[in-house]
């Protein structure tokens, strides 16, 4: 069913990489990465602007070289790097000297151990925020464009476009401007005006299409195969195995942060699910790196329940994640065709993890709960994952005597209207009568 509905990604693939939009790739130096490898029947193809695999369908990857590499050696040569996304360098597809080139230079964010939302929630093992707010335009879409950006310059791209439902569209603005590329990136027309804002005052081009998000990105497949798509390296699709490699390194930090330990839960949002999928990676390369102990972990994956076809999938025992139109106030998830989605499916169940939703009114209250015990404010998203992290504990499915990992991946600013309704506790006069009469006393 998987390679069935990938059928059209595949033959756009073929064509995007022998159209002029591309027509003399150069020989191109993407450090370790070796290939490009079908996550489905393995078939390999050289690197390149493609990302489903012609043999079957299925989605492509990085595969690396990772065989000359000493772990001792290796965790040194991480731990002197830059306090950003490339001190991992030797574990992404990115040349050696990434970290000289103009970038956003994303990463390094804080995990914040959430000691007062622990005794709120009831979690005794130690429970943290990681908290991707603090990156260049306050979000983790910095870390895939910056992975993307790396490998459009590699392949001679002169424009950086993306579909997008408003973070990545900043993001995309902000590390095209940096590095000197014209960008044009596409969102649904009626997201949230702070991330309109955020994405036009880089000065590249902003095009609103009127629908969703899956609609904006059946767009651009059909943009990419059209000669006006000449030269553009869409971040999340022709670039897309690139691009996916930056969500990799929210694992790296992690474990590092935590004294190269593996963390025993994580709770991850889920858009199109590409950012669980590629923590799982992370994980694993850690471990067979020998970066970190190997032990058991579990994965758990939010969403919305307004945009939730992969928990509704998980919750009904299914491998087929059906498509759903999304009605939700976290609109950064809202992808109702998820590309990733039955891989999520996959770890969920392989590491014991689970997919949960919670509604729109769960993840205000998370998103104040998590301002009011840590003093993080985070986007919708956040507010998703802090909702189901309370649903699962509150269930008996997330252990709350584990080390758990809870993900921000945005910053509060953006999705202002979630939490309209906050405002002044009470308005005075100024002086003391009308201070101690309105109760503040």
């Amino acid at each position: 069913m998987r390679k069935m509905r990938r059928k059209g990604l595949a033959s756009m693939a073929v064509q995007t990489a022998e159209t002029p939009t591309n027509p003399t790739t150069p020989a191109v130096d993407l450090g370790p990465a070796a290939a490009l490898s079908c996550r489905e029947c393995g078939h390999k193809v050289p690197l390149g602007p493609v990302f489903a695999c012609e043999e079957c369908f299925g989605p492509l990857e990085i595969s690396y070289d990772f065989s000359a590499y000493d772990a001792e050696e290796l965790r040194k040569r991480i731990e002197a790097g830059p306090a950003n996304i490339w001190r991992y360098a030797p574990l992404l597809p990115v040349p050696a000297d990434v970290a000289t080139k103009p970038n956003i230079n994303p990463g390094w964010t804080k995990l914040v151990k959430a000691d007062n939302l622990a005794r709120e929630l009831g979690v005794t093992g130690g429970l943290y925020v990681k908290d991707d707010s603090g990156n260049p335009t306050h979000s983790f879409k910095d870390r895939v464009v910056a992975q993307a950006l790396e490998a459009a310059r590699a392949f001679g791209f002169t424009t950086l476009s993306c579909s997008s439902t408003g973070n990545l569209a900043g993001a995309v603005g902000a590390a095209a401007a940096r590095a000197g590329f014209r960008s044009c990136v596409f969102i649904p027309h009626d997201l949230e005006q702070g991330k309109v804002v955020m994405a036009a005052v880089y000065g590249g081009e902003l095009v609103g299409i009127e629908g969703n998000y899956d609609d904006v990105n059946r767009f651009c497949s059909e943009l990419i195969g059209d000669p006006a798509g000449e030269g553009w390296g869409f971040v999340n699709v022709n670039l897309r195995p690139y691009y996916a490699e930056g969500s990799k390194t929210l694992a790296y930090e992690i474990c590092e942060q935590l004294g190269w330990k593996l963390p025993d839960q994580l709770v991850v949002p889920i858009a199109s699910g590409s950012q669980l999928t590629k923590i799982d990676k992370g994980l694993k390369e850690l471990i067979e790196l020998g970066l970190v102990e190997d032990k058991p972990y579990k994965i758990f994956g939010a969403q919305a329940e307004g945009c939730s076809p992969v928990s509704t999938a998980f919750k009904a025992g299914h491998d087929v994640v059906r498509p759903q139109k999304p009605n939700t106030i976290a609109k950064s998830l809202a992808i109702g065709n998820p590309a990733d989605g039955p891989y999520v499916l996959d770890i969920a169940r392989r590491t014991g993890g689970a997919v949960e939703d919670v509604t729109d009114e769960q993840v205000v209250d998370a998103i104040k709960l998590l301002a009011r015990t840590e003093g993080i404010f985070a986007e919708t998203a956040g507010g998703v994952t802090v909702g189901v992290t309370k649903k699962l504990i509150e269930d008996g499915v997330l252990d709350p005597s584990l080390t758990t990992v809870v993900l921000n991946t945005g910053d509060g600013l953006k999705t202002l209207d979630a939490v309209a309704g906050t405002g002044l506790t009470a308005t005075i006069r100024p002086n003391l009568d009308s201070f101690r009469e309105a109760g503040l006393a």
